[in-house]
């Protein structure tokens, strides 16, 4: 398998993650007859996803910074597959204490993760879809889309928290 079927598999291994959590969102949902009370982990969840389609989209269609190595003159910055695969798996592991309480299963989770992102960094390059600095850029979105996520469910927490010890 060649380094560029094995991004797509990861890309791919990704998005099925987010849909396991729109199905438990869903069943949620549809059990607890309200959308608010859909856990806030799953309810913001979209957000940083709709912040990293628009970054693609705009670095895609709109402001073409950098275009791929191998000459298909096809845009490159930030490389979408890292993007898309760091975004997703960094937030996985924000939300991953809430339903798995075991830490050993929450440490073997978060190592194959780092290695599946890993996998896709060292991929993009070697299939001379990116350079480098398409995935640190990638990378550097990814962070910024997950740590606003991070922000509002702490913030989230936090008033739950305050609420909680009023009453």
């Amino acid at each position: 398998m060649q380094w560029e079927q094995i991004t797509n598999v990861i890309l791919i291994s990704s998005i099925a993650t987010v849909a396991v959590f729109i199905l438990l969102g869903l069943y949620q949902w549809i059990s607890r007859k309200s959308i608010k009370k859909v856990d806030a982990e799953i309810r913001w969840m979209p957000l940083p996803l709709l912040l990293m389609t628009i970054v693609y989209y705009l670095f895609d269609k709109v402001w073409i910074v950098a275009t791929r190595p191998n000459g298909s003159g096809e845009p490159a910055f930030p490389s979408t597959h890292v993007m898309v695969v760091t975004t997703i798996f960094f937030i996985v592991t924000i939300v991953i204490p809430k339903y798995i309480k075991s830490v050993a299963i929450q440490i073997i989770l978060e190592f194959i993760m780092v290695i599946l992102i890993s996998l896709t960094c060292t991929g993009r390059i070697m299939s001379n879809m990116h350079s480098l600095w398409d995935v640190l850029g990638a990378i550097v979105f990814a962070f910024i889309f997950s740590e606003i996520y991070y922000i509002i469910i702490r913030k989230g927490k936090k008033n739950a928290k305050r609420l909680h010890q009023n009453h």
